[in-house]
């Protein structure tokens, strides 16, 4: 089996369920007679679960747990450049071997389940082949981010996992998880497992009781990132640098929202290590802060404009968009903001949108911008051009469609405004490749 043969039965695959459930994927794990049981469930797991900022979390216990010298696993989704950044081992790809192998095992398995009307989805097949491929190569610890939801995403056949981490709560996947904060939290909390570990982040009052009462339920320890007190933060074009218990740390991602991730993720390594599962000091956590690497997250690309790459695509992403986009770029910081841009620049926004998102909460945006650039997705879910155009024109004084994203990126660029692109991570997606080829001009 070629590469792009396993990627063509890869995405040959329902890309959903027609319910959310884990008949599915049992069902696939049990066709090993090792799988289900004493396997590949039962690997030491970190699971991930929240709305936003998981998958920074992830990104971030992952480069920490490298650092300390154990073989990580991560499992994240979607990709930006390269199907294989999905499944990583201490920080790199998996090789194309390893997943034509794991592909060329499993999909006889998924024929067969297929051909008896269990359809398995392409997340139900990659998370079976990720946990295949960390106990191949003997991984020490995989950090698991969860795909929608936790209770009954395909990740949460994990059994007992070293933690559970659920990043900040919000509203999205509605139709899935549901329209309240209450039914979200509760989809969210059912990755937590008896007699085990929980670290929250910041919640609203009413996803934080219950997360509480979730964990004392399954006599869990509950840890809240919160809690953490950083000192003397500093917040620039170059990163986020920070005193902890008296030690200076720095991490390169941008964003203000990344504080609440970096707390996350230090609060659940600290956790870890007061209870003796783990052995992490705080050299480790200076060393996988300081090397992390998340494309699509408030990255900046220093070419003259400059271009802003996010994934921001809810209402709590796009308004922590929205702030760091006022803190590093509007003139009145420049005084206090070590690498300052330029007073008077100018700033236009490529954006683009799924059809199942809060296209509404883009509004958000449209006072920070000289001009708007709509432009496609290459996906069956994206919202037309044409759509997202007629709900924004009498809403924005300077708006144009272009339909391709590489189009849409050099005609802002023609404009010598800082660009700036978010709404989906697709979008990033599709459109990053381009900016590193303008950028190789």
């Amino acid at each position: 089996m070629t590469y792009q043969e396993a990627l063509n039965f890869i995405h040959s695959l329902d890309k959903f369920g027609s319910k959310p459930g884990l008949d599915r994927i049992q069902k696939l794990f049990s066709l090993h007679e090792e799988l289900y049981g004493e396997d590949l469930l039962s690997q030491k797991f970190i699971h991930v679960a929240g709305t936003n900022g998981k998958g920074s979390v992830c990104t971030l216990l992952s480069s920490v747990l490298t650092s300390c010298g154990y073989k990580t696993g991560l499992f994240i989704s979607p990709y930006i450049v390269d199907f294989r950044e999905r499944i990583q081992i201490n920080g790199s790809m998996i090789s194309e071997k390893a997943l034509c192998e794991a592909i060329k095992y499993f999909k006889p398995k998924v024929e067969k389940l297929n051909a008896e009307g269990i359809i398995i989805t392409e997340f139900e097949l990659l998370t079976a082949v990720a946990f295949y491929i960390f106990k191949q190569e003997n991984c020490d610890i995989i950090v698991c981010e969860v795909g929608m939801g936790g209770l009954l995403d395909s990740t949460n056949l994990i059994k007992n996992p070293m933690c559970s981490v659920i990043t900040k709560i919000d509203f999205d996947h509605t139709a899935v998880l549901g329209d309240t904060i209450e039914e979200i939290a509760y989809q969210k909390c059912g990755i937590i497992k008896e007699n085990s570990l929980t670290v929250t982040a910041a919640q609203n009052n009413t996803a934080l009781s219950i997360i509480k009462n979730t964990a004392q339920e399954r006599r869990n320890k509950l840890y809240l990132s919160y809690d953490l007190v950083f000192e003397s933060v500093k917040q620039d074009l170059n990163g986020t640098a920070f005193l902890y218990n008296g030690e200076s740390y720095f991490c390169p991602l941008l964003g203000l929202h990344q504080i609440d991730n970096i707390k996350c993720a230090v609060k659940t390594l600290t956790a870890l290590n007061d209870n003796q599962i783990l052995n992490i000091n705080s050299d480790n956590i200076k060393a996988g802060l300081k090397s992390v690497v998340h494309p699509a997250r408030f990255e900046l690309f220093k070419t003259n404009p400059r271009i802003i790459l996010d994934g921001a695509h809810n209402k709590n992403g796009l308004l922590s968009f929205k702030a760091s986009v006022n803190y590093y770029f509007n003139a009145e910081i420049q005084a206090s903001n070590s690498s300052p841009v330029p007073k008077g620049s100018k700033k236009t926004l490529i954006v683009s949108m799924l059809k199942d998102k809060d296209s509404d909460s883009i509004d958000i945006l449209l006072d920070m911008f000289e001009r708007i650039i709509i432009t496609s997705i290459n996906n069956p879910r994206a919202m037309s051009p044409k759509e997202l155009y007629q709900k924004l024109k009498h809403k924005a004084k300077n708006i144009e469609v272009i339909q391709k994203p590489k189009d849409a990126l050099y005609r802002a660029l023609s404009y010598k405004d800082d660009v700036f692109i978010c709404g989906s991570l697709y979008l990033a997606s599709e459109i990053r490749p381009h900016i590193i080829e303008y950028m190789k001009k």
